[in-house]
């Protein structure tokens, strides 16, 4: 997946287009990620322990991945992601893989 937990994105479509968060989890499986704050629904939850109320609590619901764009720390803009290869310093015949801003001009590791 493109999108890693930790990563600022974009909301490129739907309720909550345009708008900006971190995410907060990412599920390959399922291609979704949950943003923070975003894409709120109501959760019932029951109380779990004496003492403990349950009710209703507004919970991020997840997304497709397909409708986030990364933004990119350098440049500030969503961005689409490319992989930059490049040999390993420390061991040879051996390659990292990085992902980097597709942005023009820019280039940035992200």
């Amino acid at each position: 997946m493109f999108v890693k937990k930790g990563d600022t994105v974009m909301i490129i479509s739907g309720d909550e287009k345009g708008k900006k968060g971190k995410v907060i989890e990412v599920s390959p499986k399922e291609g979704k990620v949950i943003i923070e704050g975003r894409n709120m629904v109501k959760k019932h939850v029951r109380p779990r322990q004496a003492g403990q109320p349950g009710g209703i609590i507004d919970a991020p619901g997840a997304i497709y991945a397909s409708k986030v764009m990364v933004i990119c720390p350098k440049c500030n803009k969503p961005t689409r992601v490319g992989t930059m290869v490049r040999p390993d310093p420390e061991r040879p015949g051996k390659v990292i893989r990085e992902r980097k801003c597709r942005n023009k001009g820019c280039g940035e590791a992200l």
